[in-house]
């Protein structure tokens, strides 16, 4: 069903070393001169944490509401979060940061455009989340969820610029610091050195996570590698690299126990669980509303 497009309001960091403040007054300008019956306002974040609380205020404010998050997955992050809470509006990312994982997956040509035409036809796409439960709190995720290495050594490849030879250095001396952890599935106790819960079929410049997936089917793709020594390790996130570890998808949820305190990585922000916890990764099939 389409929900009128009545208004743009753009989210953005001021203080970014990104390219955020610029493009968002690119794209406040461009709607101007091509669809100057939509109002577009830019608003400024002051702290973090701050872009969820300035979409949730704008979707629940006035009904229509498109917030447009100018950054990268994770000021995405927070937007998408606060358009959930409200529980209407919609929500897109004007990439701004360093790997746009959620933009290179889904947009399908520049985001002034799909605006444009959401303005005369309505918001019309919808799009899967992933919710994430466990320590007594939830939140969402647009595009990963990841526990372990394997989203912690795609985000530093993302901070450099490599040729073979430093990635393979980069990637080694992550891996050769890390330590497993273990969680409880299904009854059995499980030392991991990477799960990766995805709704898109990459992660950062270089992981590929899958392939056929979609961010609209219902399901999520499940990545595990277990632990199995350092060398087996890296050899393994070479294989994610390539593409060609294997993987699941489901449409059913994936529950498991912590034995230790856990970081967990949601697009990229950080989301820590106790010792113990319970924790519960779902598909929120079409729960977004976006252009694309």
């Amino acid at each position: 069903m389409s929900e009128p497009l009545r208004r743009v309001v753009v989210v953005l960091n001021p203080n970014s070393t990104g390219d955020g403040p610029d493009n968002a007054r690119g794209l406040r300008d461009e709607l101007a001169a091509t669809a100057p019956e939509l109002p577009v306002e830019l608003v400024e974040t002051e702290r973090a944490g701050h872009a969820e609380e300035l979409a949730r205020d704008a979707v629940r404010a006035e009904a229509g509401t498109l917030v447009v998050s100018a950054s990268g997955d994770g000021g995405y992050h927070e937007v998408v979060n606060g358009v959930i809470t409200a529980g209407r509006g919609a929500a897109a990312v004007l990439p701004s940061g360093n790997a746009n994982d959620h933009a290179t997956a889904t947009q399908e040509r520049p985001l002034a455009e799909a605006i444009r035409d959401a303005a005369t036809a309505g918001v019309n796409t919808r799009i899967d989340l992933l919710e994430v439960s466990g320590s007594g709190r939830t939140r969402v995720a647009h595009s990963y969820v990841g526990v372990g290495i394997t989203p912690v050594a795609a985000a530093a490849l993302n901070e450099h610029d490599l040729d073979a030879v430093k990635e393979s250095l980069l990637v080694a001396k992550a891996f050769w610091r890390y330590r497993p952890l273990t969680i409880t599935h299904d009854g059995t106790d499980i030392d991991i050195d990477s799960l990766v819960f995805a709704n898109i079929d990459r992660m950062g410049k270089y992981a590929q996570l899958s392939e056929g997936s979609a961010p609209d089917d219902g399901k999520f793709e499940t990545l595990l590698i277990p632990h199995r020594g350092k060398l087996r390790l890296i050899a393994e996130f070479a294989r994610v690299l390539s593409g060609r570890h294997e993987y699941r998808s489901r449409s059913t949820p994936y529950e498991f126990r912590t034995h230790t305190p856990m970081p967990l990585q949601l697009d990229g922000e950080v989301f820590h669980v106790d010792a113990g916890s319970s924790v519960t990764v779902r598909c929120l099939p079409l729960a977004l509303q976006t252009v694309v």
